[in-house]
């Protein structure tokens, strides 16, 4: 327990409030309060509360349904939910137990009993630990990306520019040479060969470390791409963005360009489509990128390979979530959400 613990006191009587702040005077607790359901939940997702205080019986959304929504809200998946209530038949904590609650308490409370299992909780404090771990894993993990993203970066550019260069040097030597040469047909295959190998290659750099992500921003990015692959691929591939997309933090950006080439790449190999539809869009708090195809589809997304695999634990890392959705004869639609809120804090970071 340390002097910045938050509780956060959740009642619809303002005498409970208070009775139950009294009970922590001079204790060290920083108190916070909330007098419904859902100002409780917006309290909690913005001040992350070290333990909740919930009454049950509120008018609107009862204590019950504000539990079962922090449960549902990975930032308070964990957190230590202590409900108060009047009622003390068997069904009514059943019904606690089964909303998520971790402890349950019979109104008129026990002062006593109250702190020690508040102090207790504290003590344990599972709850911060888990918050802590998660935020050093997710850290640790963007920096791997993110040292991954600019060692990309670095064989992208050689890949370009000095590997480019040289076989640049070298047709045009051997272009001097064909002008002497008996063998001009044969020199001119050669330069050929070596023309596709130079695109070939800018192919490649580009699609290690695209150079208008760091120019233009992650819709260019995007936008080129799809249009890109379906030039190469025959594929008809429509490209679709809202306005006032915002600045995102790199490992966000190329987490949903990886998105888009992996998918596109899975398209080609397996679906037979005819049309693939692009769609990044956003609202309050997600921005999603949305692929669909109109292919043969499949039943089960255990088909869909190492890949997307992937792609779900990078998006796991951003607060993000791939959904594969698939039938047999209807196409497949993935979609990559990433929570602009998980966005606002990397930025705060950096």
């Amino acid at each position: 327990m340390t002097p910045q613990s938050k509780i956060l006191i959740v009642d619809d009587d303002p005498l409970g409030i208070a009775t139950l702040e009294s009970m922590f005077h001079n204790q060290g607790f920083e108190i916070l309060q909330a007098q419904n359901g859902a100002s409780a939940l917006k309290l909690a997702n913005e001040l992350m509360p070290d333990l909740i205080l919930l009454d049950v019986m509120m008018p609107g959304m009862d204590g019950f349904e504000v539990c079962r929504r922090m449960r549902a809200t990975p930032k308070l998946a964990e957190a230590p939910i202590i409900l108060l209530t009047a009622l003390d038949d068997r069904a009514s904590r059943l019904q606690g137990i089964e909303a998520g609650a971790d402890d349950f308490l019979t109104k008129p409370i026990d002062r006593q009993e109250l702190r020690l299992r508040v102090n207790t909780i504290l003590r344990l404090n599972r709850y911060r630990t888990l918050l802590t771990q998660r935020e050093s894993l997710s850290q640790m993990a963007e920096r791997v990306i993110s040292a991954q993203e600019e060692e990309r970066k670095r064989l992208s550019r050689e890949l370009h520019d000095d590997l480019g260069q040289a076989l640049v040097a070298h047709i045009l030597k051997l272009k001097h040479l064909q002008d002497q040469s008996p063998l001009k047909h044969e020199i001119g295959k050669l330069i050929e060969d070596a023309k596709h190998i130079i695109n070939r290659m800018r192919q490649i750099a580009q699609d290690m470390r695209p150079p208008l992500l760091d120019t233009m921003g992650l819709v260019s990015a995007l936008e080129t791409h799809a249009k890109e692959f379906g030039a190469r691929s025959h594929l008809p591939v429509t490209f679709e963005a809202d306005e006032n997309i915002p600045k995102l933090p790199d490992v966000h950006s190329i987490t949903l360009y990886r998105t888009l080439q992996e998918t596109l790449t899975n398209i080609i190999k397996h679906s037979n489509a005819t049309q693939v539809w692009v769609d990044l869009s956003l609202d309050e708090k997600h921005i999603t990128l949305t692929v669909q195809d109109n292919g043969i589809g499949f039943v089960s997304t255990s088909h869909s390979g190492m890949g997307i695999s992937n792609l779900r634990e990078r998006l796991a890392l951003i607060g993000g979530e791939l959904t594969v959705t698939s039938a047999l004869s209807k196409g497949t639609i993935v979609s990559a959400r990433a929570p602009l809120e998980a966005l606002h804090q990397t930025e705060q970071v950096q």
